[in-house]
């Protein structure tokens, strides 16, 4: 088990919640269940834990309500909320919380262990570097000039499509949230929002087309990966 990652979990569907449990103590986390969100805060305060990951649809007490608790308790901890709705209302509820990601169930397992990984990531090494010079594969991509340049050629960014592309390059072959990036660096997760990152992401793949080794995937709806091979 990993000492220094342990995982809160509030769930109160036996069958989901023991799957779950299993699965990310297989992938060597430490993991502290709750049933019922009547017993959770009492459980959160008796622990110390790195990560909740807060089913919203609970007996007694709701995951939002749990989870303004725990952040008058501890401000800094990262929260997921698990929800078999897609409301717009609840997403926004759970990002007004300080959520920092938000799971539609049925999800992919993997899905959750990316979200993870990233979390811990952005724990581990605290504010990202600002370096202006990246390479990925073949290419060099200078944020601060905004230009991709392989084999002396050079192709200019927008400023969207660089800052896109720096944050992807600061996350390499982690998954960058679709929410996270929308509110870093359009200020806004709504419907057009989103499908204006779509279109950027499609013109970055276009611009790093030519080296096979690099690519940047879509990860099950959830975000996107830039993947150095």
């Amino acid at each position: 088990m990993k000492p220094d990652y342990h995982i809160f979990l509030v769930e109160d569907d036996l069958s989901f919640g023991s799957v779950m449990k299993s699965y990310l103590e297989l992938n060597d986390y430490q993991v502290t269940w709750v049933d019922d969100g009547k017993y959770a805060l009492s459980k959160f305060r008796n622990g110390k834990f790195q990560i909740c990951i807060l089913d919203v649809m609970l007996p007694n007490i709701d995951g939002f309500t749990i989870g303004s608790e725990i952040r008058s308790i501890d401000k800094d901890i990262p929260m997921i909320f698990l929800t078999a709705k897609n409301l717009k209302e609840d997403i926004l509820k759970g990002y007004q919380l300080g959520a920092d990601d938000y799971i539609t169930k049925p999800f992919d397992s993997e899905v959750l262990l990316c979200k993870i990984s990233a979390i811990i990531k952005r724990q581990s090494t605290g504010p990202v570097r600002e370096e202006v010079i990246f390479s990925i594969g073949s290419y060099q991509f200078d944020s601060k000039l905004r230009q991709i340049t392989r084999e002396n050629q050079v192709q200019k960014l927008s400023p969207k499509e660089a800052d896109l592309l720096k944050l992807l390059c600061q996350n390499r072959n982690e998954l960058v949230p679709r929410e996270m990036a929308l509110r870093k660096i359009w200020g806004d997760d709504g419907y057009f929002t989103a499908r204006s990152m779509d279109v950027f992401v499609t013109k970055l793949r276009k611009f790093l087309s030519d080296d096979p080794a690099v690519e940047i995937r879509n990860i099950h709806g959830s975000g996107f990966m830039l993947e150095v091979k």
